[in-house]
């Protein structure tokens, strides 16, 4: 059967998305739009159109025409939002990057989305620079100053003094916006088309579960380069004028602090962040009361850790599900969700149906039976970029987004996940794909086999742990550091068991499953411990 959503239907605006979130600021121009949450410095929302619309220009004096791409690579700051909607005013998509992506993974990344420039940050200039003189990148931009590079400001500088009108006929609402990459269900990072109707209908979406206040201060720590803390935290708060108050990083103190100084009372975080708020010692020297609504995405929160979170800072919290491919919210919970329902996902956002596919018969079951879950909406990706086998495999004809992630709904529309089908490993939130760690491995000389499955982590969430076959003898610690210098920190193999065979299928497929079901077997064992 299919889950309608029970929430009211809305429509969604045909707008481009810098038009529906800076067009109309009702006032607002003097109002902070970011905080930079170390220094304190203020970017109003009349700065924060206006410095945009200057560097769409300087962009587009540089080159940028419709449907070019322009990569992004940087910590969250104000100039990030500054850059992204530039980008989007001269007709552009924006790819966005993560700052702790090596060089192999920029070039794949730059290569794959053809991006003609890239945005980048001092302190990542040098990795930058080997990674875009590989794939012709045209002019490399920096916040702040640098040697042999263009400041960003310039760029808004020459924007301001250009007597010409920006373009706004340059762009349609159907047009590619941003291009994040995501592994899907399997592989190698894709570029994931997401329109700017996408994201306008999960904004409206958003909102149409969860009300934002213009008064409300948030704290931006999720990265803007990911699609949650791209469309939720920076994107949702900007369309209510919310103030956001940036964190280049997570760090717990500085986390602490920076909601203590600025009352924040809204945090958009993930599990490995409530967990911290629910159990460490240092929460209770800070004082937290302002904070009135946590809400917890990208990955699972379990029961027991939320209701900790809650009843130690006397607030409301609450989760909701997406993925990337989703723009990315499907589902949400309401803010006051009852302890019963605390463990859920909530219910399916406006105009968003769902499925859930029993996996042995590949049938739609009913309420409170598992399955696959499958969505379709408005929000719903494009495509993948340059992949159309991996969009057939992910989106089907009738525009249904199969998921990989098993859950089931209850008799009053909410959804629970309870497991995943795909493979990816969950750490942090960050998505690491057991195929990409198998090849780094088997690069190894001393390496014959290996199968990487997740192990669970309290902190973490998921760590990768790698089942290894031995061709020449070497140590645990040489294999790890191995794969720690090919690959963004997140991703290193944090466990390593030798072991004499893999398990396949006749087909020679990896029975990660199995490796799966021992581990957890063998961590349930109390001889274990």
């Amino acid at each position: 059967m299919i889950f309608e959503s029970s929430r009211p239907t809305i429509t969604v605006p045909e707008l481009t998305l810098s038009e529906y979130l800076l067009g109309s600021l009702d006032g607002r121009e003097d109002k902070p739009a970011f905080i930079e949450g170390p220094t304190g410095r203020i970017v109003t929302y009349g700065q924060l159109r206006d410095q945009a619309e200057a560097a769409a220009k300087g962009l587009s004096g540089r080159g940028l025409k419709r449907g070019g791409v322009v990569a992004i690579s940087s910590p969250n700051m104000p100039e990030y939002a500054i850059a992204f909607h530039a980008i989007a005013m001269a007709g552009g998509c924006s790819t966005t990057l993560n700052p702790l992506n090596t060089e192999e993974e920029l070039v794949h990344q730059l290569g794959d989305s053809d991006a003609g420039w890239i945005i980048t940050i001092p302190p990542l200039l040098e990795k930058v620079q080997r990674a875009a003189a590989q794939v012709g990148i045209e002019e490399i931009f920096v916040f702040g100053e640098a040697d042999g590079v263009t400041a960003f400001a310039e760029l808004i500088k020459t924007g301001m003094e250009m007597d010409v009108e920006l373009d706004k006929g340059c762009v349609t609402a159907t047009d590619i916006v941003t291009l994040p990459y995501s592994s899907g269900t399997t592989g190698r990072p894709k570029g994931v088309m997401l329109t700017h109707q996408n994201l306008v209908a999960n904004i409206e979406q958003y909102l149409a579960a969860d009300k934002i206040e213009a008064d409300d201060v948030i704290i931006a720590v999720l990265p803007f380069f990911h699609i949650y803390g791209m469309v939720v935290v920076m994107s949702v708060c900007l369309r209510e004028g919310a103030t956001l108050v940036t964190m280049p990083r997570f760090d717990l103190e500085d986390f602490l602090h920076t909601i203590q100084k600025f009352e924040v009372n809204r945090a958009y975080v993930v599990p490995p962040i409530v967990l911290a708020l629910a159990k460490h010692p240092i929460v209770e020297q800070y004082d937290l009361s302002s904070v009135e609504w946590v809400m917890s995405g990208a990955a699972p929160l379990g029961e027991e850790v939320a209701m900790a979170c809650q009843e130690r800072l006397g607030c409301r919290v609450f989760q909701g599900y997406g993925l990337t491919e989703a723009s990315p919210v499907t589902h949400l919970c309401s803010r006051d969700v009852g302890p019963r329902k605390i463990a859920t996902v909530g219910q399916a956002v406006s105009n968003t149906e769902t499925l859930i596919i029993d996996l042995d018969s590949g049938k739609p079951v009913g309420p409170n039976q598992p399955g696959e879950i499958w969505v379709r909406g408005p929000q719903v990706m494009v495509g993948y970029l340059n992949n159309p086998e991996a969009t057939a495999h992910t989106v089907d004809e009738e525009g249904w987004l199969h998921t990989g992630d098993v859950g089931f709904i209850d008799e009053d529309g909410y959804l629970l996940i309870v497991d995943r089908a795909k493979e990816l490993i969950k750490y942090k939130a960050f998505q690491v794909p057991p195929a990409e760690l198998e090849d780094v491995l088997l690069s190894h000389p001393s390496v014959a086999d290996v199968a990487v499955i997740p192990v669970p982590d309290e902190e973490a969430g998921e760590i990768p742990k790698a089942f290894v076959v031995l061709a020449d003898p070497i140590g645990e610690e040489e294999l790890k550091a191995y794969v720690a210098e090919r690959v963004a920190p997140y991703k290193k193999v944090r466990l390593v068991e030798f072991t004499d065979e893999i398990p396949k299928s006749p087909s020679g497929k990896i029975l990660r499953r199995l490796l799966v079901e021992q581990e957890r077997a063998k961590l349930s064992d109390p001889s274990h411990l």
